[in-house]
């Protein structure tokens, strides 16, 4: 029994020997690494004079804002918009799709255009300052291919005194007729739909109080004037 004991005792004892060694290996595994990092460090410093700095963070330049890749133009685009003509358009355009006075797309302006009345040769009555104003305003873009979707336009407003200009910019036509899509044409019209007016101002209520919203026949007028002015500048 006593040898059977000092059997089990010696295996223990062996068993514990090998714990402490590997615990021990371990220790002093980490207690160099400790020790290496603080002797790289140290010689940084002597080299140095200084603690090493941290990491400047890496500056990242700011967009530059470039001009607006304009794509090709239709070469019959006269009166073409320059800028500021473009911005008030598109203004008009975008408030007149608030009024519901707006008709976009090829289909739709030219069956528009087929309904307006011929202008009258003779006229006995004097005209009035809102009789003289013609009855609507086509805005195209000029960007579009292939040419024969918009071709046609031109003569049909010409034929019914209706003026037009070209704005550079499809997808900026659309945005301001309140559309995702881009948009080839537009039609201002003058005058509102009855049913039109009515829901307008329902949904309006008492918020045309005291001048707060711009009147519609003043941004017609002002659109009128801009497209007939850069109508003035027409190249033959």
């Amino acid at each position: 029994m006593a040898k059977e004991k000092s059997k089990e005792e010696r295996k223990r004892e062996k068993k514990e020997k090998k714990l402490a060694e590997e615990a021990g290996v371990k220790k002093s595994k980490k207690k160099e690494k400790t020790v290496l990092n603080e002797k790289v460090l140290n010689a940084l410093e002597n080299e140095s004079g200084t603690a090493p700095a941290p990491a400047e963070p890496i500056k990242i330049e700011e967009d530059v804002i470039r001009p607006r890749p304009v794509g090709a133009l239709v070469p019959f685009a006269n009166p073409l918009a320059d800028e500021k003509c473009a911005k008030r358009c598109f203004r008009s355009v975008k408030k007149a799709a608030g009024a519901r006075t707006l008709r976009r797309g090829v289909k739709e302006v030219v069956k528009s255009l087929r309904k307006t009345p011929l202008p009258s040769s003779s006229s006995s009555t004097p005209a009035s300052s809102k009789s003289s104003l013609p009855p609507a305003v086509v805005v195209l873009a000029a960007d579009i291919s292939p040419l024969d979707v918009i071709s046609h336009l031109p003569v049909l407003c010409e034929d019914h005194a209706v003026p037009y200009v070209y704005v550079t910019s499809r997808a900026e036509l659309g945005i301001a007729s309140g559309t995702k899509r881009p948009t080839s044409v537009v039609m201002v019209v003058r005058e509102k739909g009855k049913k039109r007016e009515k829901e307008r101002e329902k949904e309006e209520g008492e918020e045309n109080e005291e001048g707060e919203k711009e009147d519609w026949d003043e941004v017609y007028k002002g659109l009128v004037k801009v497209v007939e002015k850069e109508g003035g500048k027409v190249r033959i």
